[in-house]
């Protein structure tokens, strides 16, 4: 048979051609599709695979081995990615050098129960160090967003998660119980994004059902949709970046000449149940520590003991645990609690309640108008922030134009006269006697009289955790004479204005009304609202 050559030659190179051009053609990548090995960013960076992940060699300086430190390097398993966000956040905190003594010495505490979970969990190591970025490890830490403790949970997740939340405990600041709910979460989303932790913490920070539209639309654009591709919000945007610098910065202090703090790799504290409410004033004398340090370890608590429905799990310093288990078993039941305190805070809670109660069944409807916020609605209507927020289920102080809100009211009675007098009064500029009425809370009471807080305890005596009872006699005195006192609740911040931002946005997002933006700022405030202008902005710490 006779081979024509010729068309042999044709016939292979259009074969060439086809293998090549397949090759080379790049198909969209759908939602559940890995990341590739490599791929080029927008911005130019290199981004090393995702997939998969695997543990990185760091080598410990010989001061920090068996330390908490050494335990933390061998459980990274996060690429070293180079991308100027990271840069820009590493910078930053080397620019802090305090800053990053601080917050070793507040994670000391905790950062071996949370490596024990981390490791439990089989999740980078890494993600240990998020209580940096959410809560500066802070247990008590509380967010404008109404997210609170080390891992900034929101009441909704955190009850999803199992997190207690009533009147004299809340499990989003139980250093232990938060720890176990929050590498939980954080290991579903690790599988919810197969394995791409950047979008886990992304959806951590950002919720997952966004992070799932940011993709969608990049998708709908033919775009990559790796987390650094995404267009997302910056507070996300700088979220993983911070986590990722502040890693870096710990896995090569010498490189950046920071000392790390000498924490053995050893349990700090030990959860230890103590079966029944107990005072914690007497706890902490059990285990021979100062308050304020017992109440770092055992933040969850509202009132002056543990539940009295529980949980009555503690955590005790493990050198002190043998000892507070003895002087227990020792302690009379009935000694277990002061009881006059006890009666005392259950009566003032129970009042509390009941004012709730009478509060939610007087209501009417409220449309939001532009401009407005829960705070000037509250003020407008004679009620509190948080019952606005009860009555209508919200998550947060956030709320938009437009939508109706359920009012609860104050039934109109002699008190709210008295009520409405005294606040009258409050202009005169005398120190005057407040007499608290049904409903009332620290902070409404301080926007009443353009006071803070702090200011209003110090004055009484009281703490601003004290519960507050109808009837109460507070002794308030002339803000203008008090500057000074109260600038210890108060911050002045400056926001720049971003594009697209108005004065109602603004409003919003610091949840102070437009009326105090233009009494704050220069007249005609609304007509030069152009990005980049420096606004002053006053809230209450």
């Amino acid at each position: 048979m006779r081979i024509n050559f010729n068309w042999l030659v044709r016939f292979l190179l259009l074969l060439t051609f086809l293998m090549a051009t397949g090759c080379s053609t790049t198909p969209k990548r759908s939602f559940n599709d890995k990341p590739p090995a490599i791929s080029e960013m927008n911005d130019g960076y290199v981004r090393h695979a995702l997939h998969p992940f695997g543990k990185q060699k760091h080598t410990v300086p010989v001061k920090y081995k068996n330390t908490v430190w050494e335990r933390l390097l061998s459980l990274y398993s996060l690429p070293d990615i180079q991308n100027e966000r990271i840069d820009r956040e590493l910078n930053w905190y080397l620019r802090h050098p305090a800053y990053l003594a601080r917050i070793q010495q507040r994670a000391e505490p905790y950062l071996h129960l949370i490596l024990n979970e981390i490791e439990a969990k089989n999740i980078p190591g890494e993600l240990a160090l998020l209580p940096v970025v959410e809560s500066a490890f802070l247990p008590e830490a509380y967010s404008r967003s109404d997210a609170s403790g080390l891992w900034q949970f929101i009441p909704a997740t955190g009850r999803f998660f199992g997190l207690q939340q009533n009147d004299w405990y809340d499990g989003r600041r139980d250093v232990y119980a938060s720890t176990k709910a929050a590498t939980t979460f954080l290991k579903q989303l690790g599988e919810t994004f197969d394995g791409d932790w950047y979008l886990a913490l992304a959806s951590y920070n950002f919720g997952k059902g966004n992070i799932r539209k940011a993709i969608e639309k990049n998708e709908s654009l033919n775009l990559a949709t790796d987390y650094w591709s995404l267009d997302i919000p910056k507070e996300t945007a700088d979220y993983v970046p911070r986590l990722l610098a502040i890693a870096k910065i710990f896995a090569n202090v010498e490189k950046y000449n920071i000392n790390l703090q000498h924490i053995p790799n050893k349990p700090y504290c030990e959860l230890v149940d103590v079966r029944s409410q107990l005072d914690l004033n007497k706890a902490a004398e059990l285990a021979n520590i100062p308050l304020n340090e017992f109440l770092k370890l055992n933040p969850a608590f509202n009132h002056s003991s543990t539940a009295p429905q529980g949980p009555h799990h503690l955590l005790i310093p493990v050198a002190k645990v043998q000892s507070f288990k003895q002087k227990l078993a020792q302690l009379p039941y009935e000694e277990r609690v002061d009881m006059k305190r006890y009666h005392y805070e259950t009566m003032a809670q129970t009042r509390h309640n009941e004012t709730h109660n009478e509060l939610q069944s007087v209501s009417n409807q409220h449309r939001v108008k532009s401009g407005e916020t829960l705070s000037s609605i509250a003020s407008s209507n004679n009620t509190t922030i948080q019952s606005i927020r009860q009555t209508n289920h919200l998550t947060s102080n956030s709320i938009n134009s437009g939508m109706l809100l359920k009012l609860p009211r104050l039934q109109k009675t002699a008190d709210t006269k008295q009520y409405s007098a005294k606040i009258a009064k409050s202009k005169s500029g005398f120190t005057q006697i407040y007499v608290v009425q049904k409903g009332d809370t620290f902070w409404n009471i301080a926007q009443k009289f353009s006071v803070s807080t702090n200011d209003i305890a110090a004055w009484n005596k009281i703490t601003v955790k004290t519960t507050l009872i109808s009837g109460q006699k507070l002794t308030i005195k002339p803000a203008n004479q008090y500057v000074q006192a109260s600038s210890a609740g108060i911050r002045t911040i400056k926001y720049t204005v971003k594009k697209g931002d108005s004065l109602a946005q603004i409003s919003r997002k610091f949840n102070v009304s437009v009326a105090d933006l233009r009494k704050w700022n220069p007249p005609g405030i609304s007509n030069s609202l152009i990005p980049g202008k420096i606004l002053k902005v006053v809230i209450e710490v």
